[in-house]
């Protein structure tokens, strides 16, 4: 049996963010570069929820961390 696949799109979904590629890119333009010295989940842009959902899910090495990564590498910048 194959793990879930997550796309960033649906991470986005997921984050109750807009998911269309061009929201993406954009959310990536305004919040890059993020600070290679602060966690993804502890970026100011997120809200409670949502820092809690990333803390999870790479904690947990869980099926959303692979784009959770993705994610993190892209603000990285």
């Amino acid at each position: 049996m194959e793990p879930p696949s997550h796309t960033l799109q649906d991470l986005f979904l997921q984050l109750g963010l807009a998911s269309g590629q061009g929201d993406i890119d954009q959310f990536v333009a305004a919040h890059c570069p993020l600070a290679n010295a602060i966690e993804l989940a502890d970026a100011p842009f997120w809200t409670q929820a949502q820092a809690q959902f990333l803390r999870e899910e790479i904690a947990d090495d869980a099926d959303w961390a692979e784009v959770v990564d993705q994610l993190n590498v892209m603000l990285r910048g």
